[in-house]
């Protein structure tokens, strides 16, 4: 028995309109190489320095896939979710906008759009607009989430 309290929100907690921030994670070589040894994509405009330099962006970018699960890191990090989320269920009209690049250091904005009460679940879906921005405030990825919450215990 444990006296774990979670403090993420209860689906009754979210409003419409609410908006979290979350905080900035800088994009390394590591990160990249880690990915691609985990996902098996190794594709050269992540991986080689000098065919990436012929392409369009002029230098290796990150994988729109690692960006998005550091989203979700990040996301989780904040604590909304944790302990109150009982399944993350849908990515929907995700656009990556602009490449991330080694040293780019990315934040999350999150923002409530709608609530769906699911009592059959024990609570609700919760539908989140995200917007991915990089250290000079540009979007480089907007989706929306739904993530399945918990009802508050009474």
């Amino acid at each position: 028995m444990t006296d774990y309290q979670p403090r993420g929100m209860y689906f009754e907690q979210f409003e419409i309109g609410l908006t979290t921030v979350t905080a900035g994670r800088t994009i390394t070589e590591s990160d990249i190489v880690n990915f691609a040894g985990l996902s098996g994509d190794y594709n050269q405009i992540h991986t080689d320095v000098e065919f990436s330099a012929g392409t369009p962006f002029g230098q290796r970018i990150a994988h729109g896939l690692l960006v998005l699960s550091i989203a979700s890191g990040l996301a989780a990090q904040t604590g909304i979710l944790e302990g109150t989320i009982i399944a993350f269920r849908e990515i929907n009209n995700w656009k990556f906008s602009k490449p991330v690049f080694i040293g780019d250091t990315i934040h999350v904005e999150l923002k409530v759009t709608e609530t769906k009460p699911l009592a059959r679940l024990g609570g609700g879906a919760v539908i989140i607009k995200l917007r991915v921005k990089n250290q000079t405030g540009s979007t480089v990825m907007t989706g929306v989430w739904t993530a399945l919450m918990m009802s508050k215990p009474e």
